[in-house]
C-alpha cells in the first residue's frame, strides 16, 4: 500500500508542475479549441507509455549507466522544443479581424504534437526512471508495474484534460485569441526557453 500511495503522491506533484507538456496544451488549447487540445493531451498520456515501457524492459537502466544515451535523448527533445516554440512566437493570427472561425489542425497532428512533446521529454523520463528504480520493489509484480504507467498517464489525461477545458472557455479563448500575438510570442518563448535550457545543460554535463 506504501508503494501505491508513494506512485500517487509522487506521479500527481510532477504532473502538476509547470512544463512543456503544460505550454503545449495551453497553446493548443486557446488556439484551436477544445477537441485539439485534448487531442494533445491524448498524445502527451500516450507519450507517457514511451518512458514506461522502456523503463519496464530495462533500457532505462541503460539511459541511466550511458550518459551518452541520455544526453542525445535531451538534445533532441532540446531541439523540438526550440523547433515548437519558434514556430509560436513567429506564428501568424489564427483568427483574421473579420471573426471568422479559426483554421484547425488535424486530429493526427494535435495527438503527434502531444505525443512528441512527452516522449521526448527528460523531464518525464527521469520522473518514470526515478519512480520505479526507487519504489518499485523486486517482489512487485509486472502487472502492478504497468498498473502504476496506466496511472501516470491517467493522472496527465485528467490534469492537462483540465488545463484544456480551462484554456478553451469560450469566453476565455475569445479573449486570449484577441491577444493572441502577445500570447503566442510568451508562449512560444517559454518553449524554445525550455529547449535551450535542456541543450545547455546536456552540454554543460
Amino acid at each position: 500500500m506504501n508503494e501505491i500511495i508513494s506512485v500517487a503522491l509522487i506521479t500527481l506533484l510532477a504532473v502538476i508542475s509547470p512544463g512543456a507538456d503544460f505550454a503545449m496544451v495551453t497553446r493548443n488549447s486557446y488556439l484551436y479549441g477544445r477537441k485539439t487540445g485534448l487531442l494533445t493531451t491524448l498524445g502527451i498520456g500516450l507519450g507517457v507509455q514511451v518512458h514506461v515501457f522502456y523503463t519496464m524492459i530495462g533500457v532505462g537502466l541503460l539511459i541511466a549507466t550511458q550518459p551518452e544515451i541520455f544526453t542525445a535523448l535531451k538534445i533532441v527533445g532540446a531541439l523540438y522544443l526550440i523547433y515548437v516554440g519558434y514556430q509560436t512566437f513567429f506564428s501568424g493570427e489564427v483568427m483574421p479581424e473579420s471573426g471568422d472561425a479559426p483554421p484547425n489542425i488535424s486530429n493526427v497532428s494535435a495527438l503527434k504534437i502531444g505525443f512528441l512533446t512527452n516522449a521526448l521529454n527528460p523531464k518525464t523520463t527521469l520522473f518514470v526512471l526515478s519512480t520505479y528504480t526507487q519504489i518499485v520493489q523486486p517482489n512487485t509484480s509486472i502487472a502492478q508495474q504497468y498498473g502504476y504507467g496506466i496511472f501516470m498517464s491517467a493522472a496527465h489525461w485528467v490534469w492537462f484534460g483540465l488545463v484544456c477545458v480551462f484554456f478553451s472557455t469560450p469566453h476565455l479563448r475569445s479573449k486570449m485569441l484577441a491577444r493572441q500575438k502577445p500570447i503566442n510570442q510568451t508562449i512560444g518563448g517559454v518553449l524554445a526557453a525550455l529547449g535551450g535550457l535542456l541543450a545547455f545543460s546536456s552540454i554543460a554535463h
